[in-house]
């Protein structure tokens, strides 16, 4: 399974009008190979190079395993948000306080639907998602201000 982006490759800089700096928007993203027999994907974004802990960008569940692309400043087919550390759903573009930063976009197929609580937080999803992952992608691009 992949997880890729026309906005911009692996481990290279993500455009400005998907960071708070610009749109604020997701990037488009395209996902491959996924396993025939997933029922569900997830999709976390976060930034592990934020100054007090783990920044959560971005957190999708239930999306459509049959999805192959999500179109910028949309969400996932079936997909339903939970919440990320700017203290709402939706997705929260990159805005490190200073420096480069990485996002990882992790993408999950999993063996079954999820039924969660509204809103789930990140840590709530993948403890949802344990034991219950087919495969596993990541995307990383990275993002500078000065």
């Amino acid at each position: 399974m992949k997880i890729a982006s026309i906005a911009f490759a692996t481990n290279s800089n993500i455009p400005s009008q998907y960071t708070c700096d610009g749109k604020n928007i997701n990037p488009p993203l395209e996902f491959v190979q996924v396993p025939t027999n997933a029922k569900s994907l997830a999709l976390i974004v976060d930034d592990p190079d934020a100054p007090s802990k783990v920044w959560v960008h971005w957190v999708v569940y239930n999306i459509n395993p049959k999805t192959q692309e999500v179109k910028e400043n949309s969400i996932p087919q079936d997909g339903i948000e939970g919440m990320t550390d700017f203290g709402k759903p939706g997705y929260g573009g990159p805005c490190p306080p200073a420096g480069t930063h990485r996002y990882f976009f992790k993408l999950y197929a999993l063996d079954m639907k999820l039924n969660l609580l509204q809103k789930p937080t990140k840590q709530e999803l993948e403890q949802g998602i344990q034991g219950h992952i087919l495969d596993k992608a990541e995307l990383i691009g990275l993002y500078s201000r000065e």
